[in-house]
């Protein structure tokens, strides 16, 4: 039985409707397990009340849900590396909040992680063994952006971009100083530096079930995935950038995000505590 501690991020941009449901059903889940765990959702500069929602939710839950926050859209690697500098846990999961790969995988994945002795886990859509249900288009894109990452990097994964994964916290110490994308090619720039400096990664099967009704990738975003996946392999291949960049510990670079953490005095409702009502 898995008996490390768990720090699960969550990024959250404008899940006002699901966050509250979905952080129940995620500690429901982890609670069931026996795990010793935390969830830290980021809010990712949504437009809607998914920050106040979320913390809502959480009063219910005390220190083992924790909400953190800032102004400005990032993108999801940047909600990811925010909510990491926040973790307490020896392993960290990275789980989607719209709930499209449930928690209940994550006992699988910790176990490949020990089978395996890896040091990275990544959920895999192109896994032979996975149960995957999403639009034919996604399908088209995965592949064809996999042969792409696997030509430029040669990384041992079939799918880089599926959002359950799990990591040694020991790996984004070392990693997350190095990475400057924030957006859709994000991925590719962790897992190319982890492969760089030697530690193992693997991949699992999951299971997806895709409720979105319209994707949030358009023909833009399409580009800017491809500039974005020239410019790691130009910085890891020709520059050799990553090897210059010295060693930040996860709390100092906290420190350069300018977010916060909603603590449990500044969570409660309006109606509970009128001064501590979160913009």
């Amino acid at each position: 039985m898995f008996t490390g501690r768990l720090s699960v991020v969550m990024p959250a941009y404008n899940e006002s409707a699901s966050i509250g449901t979905n952080i129940a059903e995620t500690v429901k889940t982890l609670s069931g397990f026996g795990y010793d765990y935390e969830i830290i959702v980021v809010d990712d500069g949504s437009v809607d009340d998914t920050h106040s929602c979320a913390a809502e939710t959480a009063l219910r839950y005390g220190p083992t849900v924790r909400v953190v926050r800032y102004d400005e859209n990032r993108g999801k690697g940047g909600a990811l590396i925010c909510g990491t500098t926040y973790a307490t846990g020896e392993y960290i999961v990275f789980l989607d909040a719209d709930m499209e790969l449930h928690p209940e995988q994550l006992p699988f994945l910790l176990e490949v992680l020990a089978a395996r002795g890896a040091d990275v886990v990544v959920g895999s859509k192109r896994h032979p063994l996975s149960n995957v249900q999403y639009p034919t288009i996604r399908r088209l894109y995965s592949c064809v952006y996999s042969a792409l990452v696997w030509l430029l990097f040669g990384l041992p994964l079939r799918d880089t971009q599926t959002g359950l994964k799990v990591f040694r916290r020991q790996v984004l110490q070392d990693v997350f100083p190095r990475v400057l994308v924030k957006r859709f090619a994000f991925d590719i720039e962790v897992l190319a530096n982890a492969h760089r400096l030697g530690y193992r990664i693997v991949d699992s099967p999951v299971t997806l079930r895709f409720t979105r009704r319209y994707g949030r990738i358009t023909l833009n975003d399409i580009w800017t995935i491809l500039i974005d996946t020239l410019a790691i392999f130009y910085r890891l291949r020709v520059r050799r950038y990553y090897d210059r960049v010295p060693s930040c510990s996860l709390v100092a670079l906290r420190h350069q995000l300018h977010s916060r953490e909603l603590l449990p005095e500044l969570k409660a409702p309006p109606e509970h505590k009128q001064a501590a009502a979160v913009p």
